[in-house]
């Protein structure tokens, strides 16, 4: 049986990748490394980083995450758990879209509020939260221009039932540490099973910085990349948080009704 451990605790940017973490025939990514990975080749517009600062650690915190088709057209979509720090909440939160390099070229735009699942905030940390580590971050326009405008038309939601057994998914991420610049998009591919309410992938192993990150399915985004097993795992896999959920339908109406009214 999986266990389904929460990524707080196990995406630790400082670990080292054992030299086998997931099986050479699991490896789908043409050039995939050891956790499955490698480099996305360019950046994406509708694709960045999160980053919030702690001030108790006094520390920044990074994570994936990915402007999401809205009609306020100023969504983020992220993980959850990338909105908190030792379970304190992160101040300063700003979203990078095509962050590259240690660069942000399409700006740095700050967020004025996010939204969780009731599942996660009501519910103690345990595998039970895992389906609902999934959050919604509006950020503030610049001027007349939204988030849409400027990083272009966002990843739309996956149609519920719409998606087939055994068809690869995308992840995208910005892993960390030591074998990992933290500064550049990387990818995995990785078929994915329904798992008690999540998706799991035995393709990719998820490392430190890799959660939020989208993934993708065809022309839309399934899931985000929520947690991963331990990275002494010799057949290591990673758990997603799906999108085709009524709970997170409700949430991007609610956020997105927010921010179109500014």
């Amino acid at each position: 049986m999986l266990r389904l451990l929460l990524s707080m605790t196990l995406l630790n940017p400082t670990a080292e990748p054992p030299l086998d973490a997931v099986p050479a025939a699991h490896v789908l990514t043409p050039g995939g490394d050891r956790l499955g990975y490698a480099p996305a080749g360019r950046a994406r517009s509708d694709t960045g980083v999160l980053i919030g600062h702690d001030p108790v650690a006094g520390t920044a915190v990074m994570c994936g995450g990915a402007v999401l088709r809205s009609r306020s057209r100023s969504l983020v979509l992220t993980a959850a758990h990338c909105l908190y720090h030792r379970g304190r909440r992160l101040r300063g939160l700003v979203f990078m879209p095509g962050y590259h390099g240690g660069r942000a070229p399409l700006g740095i735009w700050p967020a004025v509020q996010s939204w969780v699942p009731s599942g996660w905030r009501d519910q103690p940390d345990s595998p039970a939260r895992l389906p609902y580590d999934l959050a919604l971050v509006g950020v503030a326009g610049k001027g007349r221009s939204s988030l849409e405008s400027v990083a272009g038309r966002g990843l739309r939601p996956v149609a519920r039932g719409t998606m087939s057994r055994g068809r690869a998914l995308d992840l995208l991420g910005y892993p960390a540490g030591r074998r990992y610049p933290g500064t550049r998009l990387y990818h995995c591919l990785g078929q994915a099973a329904p798992y008690r309410g999540v998706l799991v992938t035995h393709n990719c192993h998820a490392s430190g910085g890799g959660s939020g990150g989208p993934a993708l399915y065809g022309g839309a985004v399934a899931g985000v990349v929520s947690s991963s097993s331990p990275l002494s795992d010799p057949a290591g896999f990673t758990v997603l948080a799906p999108l085709d959920s009524r709970p997170f339908a409700r949430m991007l109406s609610r956020a997105d009704r927010v921010m179109r009214r500014g």
